[in-house]
């Protein structure tokens, strides 16, 4: 397995981190911690969960990921074997966080990684990351940004601050960023440079051959800047293993069980999606690795992080890592984006 630096931490994190999200809704604990103990066989020593997860969000299984998670090291002694990524929720209507203090106010923020640490039962987490932006921006599949000049949202410095507190407190070891815009990255390490604030490390977005827009302005800045993309979604959630087309429904397919899903599943995602697939299968490969493999060998990709349901899926997903992609390969997808750009932003 591949390893990476996280940024300027000097911490190697693989080069795939298994993702967690379907833990506590379409997973067991028992099979969480059989994908985790698979995984950590197979080299991967980086986890991402978040205090939101299980997906889609409840009340009633908030929590529970991280939960699964902190069972699985304690009965395995092994936290020092891996580097552990959660989120703190930005800006809410979910009521069951914090009510109205659930935004990335310093009271939030403080309050929230008490809940994380206590579920995953560790004394300190490795990137402690803000889910998505408190102010009003583009992400979730938002494209064009509208700007409200009225909103009361909290300043990034208030938010870096109490990440600045933690980290001396021992408590988070590094920070990072998720659902972000080029402005808000490069705001957070403009005022790492002139406030000494915390380095952000990595931003977690949205990215594969369905949705290429970190390519526009952030791909840039991640190599540039030493903070690099810890990919989700890779596989616009299971769209591009193929298994959706032709109007197939998977029992027990995402896009099949939850309907807020449904941006991953439109006309031209299909369209670009059958093209995909053939081109894998002319080049002798499975769709869903070469789609994953892509990703992987991004140049401003720190992380790929994938997620399974089954150890099937699981154990195909790692594989990819060993899938290489020849050049006349790259030049077919690039073409399939050129005629069919990013279906599924």
């Amino acid at each position: 397995m591949q390893t990476r630096e996280l940024g300027t931490t000097g911490l190697k994190g693989s080069a795939l981190c298994l993702g967690t999200m379907t833990w506590g809704e379409q997973n067991t604990e028992a099979e969480a911690h059989e994908q985790l103990d698979y995984a950590l066989s197979k080299g991967i020593n980086f986890i991402d969960t978040a205090e939101l997860y299980p997906v889609p969000p409840k009340a009633d299984t908030q929590g529970r990921t991280e939960t699964y998670i902190g069972n699985w090291m304690q009965a395995r002694k092994n936290r020092d074997k891996v580097i552990l990524a959660t989120k703190v929720v930005g800006r809410t209507e979910m009521d069951w966080f914090r009510g109205e203090e659930g935004r990335l106010s310093r009271k939030h923020i403080l309050e929230a990684v008490e809940g994380s640490l206590k579920r995953l039962q560790t004394d300190v987490i490795d990137l402690y990351q803000m889910h998505w932006p408190d102010r009003s921006t583009n992400y979730f599949g938002q494209l064009g940004y509208t700007h409200h000049p009225k909103d009361s949202a909290i300043a990034l410095e208030e938010s870096l601050g109490a990440m600045q507190e933690l980290i001396t407190a021992g408590k988070v070891r590094h920070v990072g960023l998720s659902n972000e815009t080029p402005w808000g990255l490069m705001r957070c390490l403009h005022l790492a440079e002139t406030q000494g604030l915390p380095r952000v490390a990595s931003v977690q977005n949205p990215y594969s051959l369905l949705n290429r827009t970190y390519e526009i302005g952030l791909a840039e800045a991640s190599i540039r800047e030493r903070c690099g993309l810890l990919a989700y979604s890779p596989l616009a959630f299971g769209v591009l293993s193929g298994k959706y087309l032709n109007g197939a429904k998977p029992p027990k397919g995402r896009l099949t069980l939850f309907s807020r899903f449904q941006r991953y599943n439109n006309p031209k995602a299909d369209a670009a999606t059958m093209r995909y697939v053939a081109l894998a299968k002319q080049h002798g490969l499975d769709p869903a690795q070469m789609a994953l493999a892509y990703v992987t060998t991004r140049p401003f990709v720190t992380s790929n992080i994938i997620g399974a349901t089954t150890m099937e899926q699981l154990a195909s997903n790692i594989a990819s890592i060993d899938v290489k992609l020849p050049p006349e390969l790259l030049t077919a997808i690039d073409a399939i984006q050129e005629d069919i750009p990013n279906p599924c932003p």
